[in-house]
């Protein structure tokens, strides 16, 4: 995903605001305050204890405000970012930003928001107080239509703010008359309550019986919302009865007797003492030990980092499934994995035992390894059938490898290890949000391991990619020099092989084309005596495109081919997509326009699927130009609008690509003269307006979404193609048969799919069908909200 979420003449938007997964009781009064607030001022804070439901109510106002911000609504959640350094940086992955340029990350940010009407929720700003309120007043002053809201246990201080201390929730009068059992049942502490338990016990009721109870359980409790979820859950064992006995014999002990109302800070640590309490001694262990994870987990890293002192590696699935059955840690699904997750007051609590027992340090260094470990397995399953799977599994464990790599950093002896990890992580700073986070780190390593080892030879050459990415060339060929020198004069083919490799790229940037060509020649070279399958295929793809620039196209064509050859031996994909994509370019410069787009399409399906920007813009580029030479110059032109769009957001036109520039202004010069001037602008600025999913399906399949208006006059959020596919869905047709149904391959068919529930805001074929029955309702009258997939 990345940076362009801009409006659209339909209306869509993107929201990026995660889905409740439980009913959301009451605030009523305070969501309406709320909005009344950032009606008025354009940072509102909400404050007040952990538990009170902050974030809740945040985000149900911001789900509820969405249609006044037409450039988006998006999630920040800041909990898991302890580096105050990389709060600008975090934001720009929570507004799915990739930019490829070397520029910091605040201005960035600036950059990108800087017309931008939209909202931004930072949510858990305690801990980063100052930061976030820095960072708030320059996001503010520069973009004047931006609206932030901040979730605090205090407010941010800046000027301008208004905020709001979130109360408990609404509990009877004790000075009124008693309640009826219906007026009971709508104050929102035992709404709350009563439905939690119906959840856990099928059937609960609140009754006459246990009216009582409940009541005098949910003032024990000060109307917390976390604290009556964490008691709820012991109605599995227990009676409401017996449940209100146990409270007041904790609350007892804490006031010596005294019937004096607890703080609520204090309330709530102590219903978490008593849980914790409740726990098994290997469920305790485990709740302190999965603290060191930042963000979420799955059952691997677990095993892993938490196993050994008390806990058998074989217990964790058991003790993992007891903690979410307390509600301790939270079970996410994910489209590869079940990963699990537990509230940040939970986890500091966990993270305070972790500490007192004298374990802290000893996981955080199981952490630390466990995920060293990780990157290096991914970088030797690079290149093959697993591919996409580890590239989607950093992006989940993005966190935790930042963690990881702060502690390497940080600990005496350990920066070496660092340097190896920042370099192992390659391809995760290529194909994510987080290029430029991935070059800091590069750089910060390099300067504290100076020594001349082929580590710091491998880390030069891996940042040197990133800086011909980010069109630096001139620090790219520092760092080649230097880890040439290193390379030589310890004997290292591999690391000589890839700074060729590097080289090349930088002599290709500043037209130097012979020179590049005899840099990928050796580059070649050496990866085939080393026996590098992902150095030869990148070296292949580079020297094919060279000899296309030249004009040789039998060479070009051949080395094309060959590293096909070299991606399909190994199972391979994403250089395989760019081995077509390079193809194409020169079977399009051969006068074969059907050919070479059927390359770049299935090059774009690849890279729309792995969502590389970077990819699917030069694949984009080289359809723009074959559209231009079969003169088909209005949807030339709408390609050449949709790219001005995915370039800028990059941040780096044709990173890495810098001798294409010619085909584009060639193409552009052609387009704009056969048009004339106001049709070609009509058109360029039609496809600049499309969402990232709009501009690949538009270049897939030649079809712009509908401005017609759907079933009751509301714009319909699917394309048409996408409306037809809809339909076959409904009709309960596999993939394979949807496929063949409509004559397209079996991989697009899914795609399509895929982007029908994000869009729908979906998890399964059959709430697509529900959708389809009840009239083609938008996902926006059904509450839903069909999030694009920005570029």
């Amino acid at each position: 995903m990345g940076a362009v979420a801009t409006s659209t003449p339909t209306g869509r938007q993107t929201v990026r605001l995660p889905a409740e997964v439980t009913s959301f009781v009451g605030r009523r009064h305070e969501a309406a305050e709320v909005k009344e607030m950032l009606s008025a001022s354009r940072l509102v804070t909400l404050t007040g204890v952990g538990g009170v439901g902050k974030t809740r109510l945040a985000l149900r106002v911001a789900d509820e405000a969405r249609r006044a911000f037409p450039d988006g609504v998006w999630l920040a959640e800041l909990a898991e970012l302890d580096n105050p350094a990389l709060l600008a940086q975090g934001l720009t992955e929570a507004l799915e930003i990739r930019d490829h340029s070397p520029r910091p990350a605040l201005d960035v940010l600036v950059d990108h928001l800087r017309d931008r009407q939209a909202l931004i929720v930072l949510d858990n700003c305690e801990h980063l107080l100052e930061e976030c309120a820095r960072l708030a007043d320059r996001l503010l002053r520069a973009a004047p239509r931006l609206r932030l809201l901040a979730t605090s246990r205090q407010a941010l201080g800046t000027a301008g703010e208004q905020s709001l201390a979130v109360p408990t929730l609404g509990l009877p009068d004790l000075e009124g008359p008693r309640p009826t059992l219906a007026t009971l049942a709508r104050c929102d502490a035992i709404r709350l309550f009563t439905e939690r338990a119906a959840a856990i016990v099928p059937g609960f009721q609140l009754t006459e019986d246990n009216r009582d109870a409940i009541e005098l359980i949910c003032r024990r409790l000060d109307g917390i919302p976390l604290g009556i979820e964490i008691a709820v859950v012991r109605l599995r064992a227990l009676s409401v009865q017996q449940l209100l006995d146990r409270l007041d014999d904790r609350f007892r002990l804490l006031t010596t007797g005294s019937r004096t109302v607890l703080p609520r800070h204090q309330t709530l640590r102590a219903l978490i003492d008593w849980s914790y309490e409740l726990c098994t001694e290997r469920e305790r262990l485990l709740w302190a030990r999965v603290s060191v994870f930042a963000g979420s987990l799955d059952l691997d890293a677990a095993e892993a980092v938490c196993s050994g002192e008390g806990i058998d590696r074989a217990e964790i699935l058991d003790l993992v499934t007891e903690l979410v059955d307390k509600s301790v840690l939270l079970r996410e699904e994910h489209r590869t994995a079940v990963r699990y997750r537990m509230l940040d007051t939970l986890r500091s609590y966990g993270r305070e035992r972790l500490a007192t027992a004298g374990e802290e340090d000893v996981r955080l260094r199981r952490h630390r390894d466990y995920y060293r470990g990780l990157a290096a397995d991914a970088r030797a399953a690079l290149f093959g059938p697993a591919q996409v799977q580890w590239f989607a599994r950093l992006q989940l464990e993005h966190a935790n490898l930042r963690t990881a790599l702060e502690g390497c950093l940080t600990e005496p002896g350990q920066t070496g290890r660092g340097l190896e990890m920042a370099a192992d992580l390659l391809y995760h700073w290529i194909t994510s949000y987080y290029l430029g986070e991935g070059r800091r780190w590069l750089d910060q390593a390099l300067a504290r391991c100076t020594e001349p080892t082929a580590a710091r030879a491998r880390a030069l050459w891996t940042d040197s990619w990133l800086a011909v990415i980010q069109s630096d060339t001139d620090a790219a060929a520092a760092m080649l020099e230097e880890s040439r020198s290193i390379g030589t004069r310890l004997g290292l083919d591999p690391v000589l092989a890839y700074t060729a490799l590097y080289s090349g790229m930088v002599a290709m940037y500043r037209g130097e084309t012979r020179s590049a060509i005899a840099l990928y020649e050796e580059a070649v070279t050496r990866h085939r005596a080393t026996g590098d399958p992902v150095g030869l295929a990148l070296a292949l793809i580079r020297l094919s495109l060279a000899h296309s620039f030249i004009g040789d196209s039998p060479r070009a064509i051949a080395l094309g081919e060959e590293s096909l050859a070299v991606c399909d031996a190994y199972g391979e994909g994403w250089h395989r997509a760019y081995a077509m994509m390079a193809l194409g370019m020169d079977v399009w410069r051969q006068g074969d326009t059907a050919r070479a787009a059927a390359l770049e399409k299935d090059s774009l399906t690849f890279n729309r699927s792995l969502d590389d920007p970077l990819g699917v813009a030069v694949n984009l580029e080289v359809l723009a130009w074959i559209a231009a030479t079969d003169r088909d110059h209005t949807r030339a032109a709408g390609l050449l609008g949709a790219l001005s769009t995915i370039w800028h957001a990059i941040g780096a036109p044709h990173s890495g690509y810098g001798h294409l520039v010619h085909y584009h202004e060639e193409c552009e010069a052609t387009v704009r003269r056969a048009l004339g001037k106001a049709p070609f602008n009509t058109a360029f600025k039609r496809g600049a307006r499309l969402s990232y999913t709009e501009a690949l399906v538009y270049a897939l399949e030649g079809e712009l979404p509908s401005e017609e208006p759907a079933v009751g006059g509301r714009p319909s959020p699917l394309t048409p193609r996408e409306s037809e596919i809809a339909q076959l869905v409904a009709q309960g047709l596999s993939n394979k048969e949807i496929a063949s149904s409509l004559v397209i391959a079996q991989r697009t068919a899914e795609g399509h799919i895929e982007h029908i529930l994000s869009k729908l805001g979906f998890t399964s074929r059959a709430q697509v069908a529900v959708w389809v029955a009840e009239g083609h309702r938008t996902a926006e009258a059904d509450g839903q909200h069909p999030p694009e997939n920005p570029a």
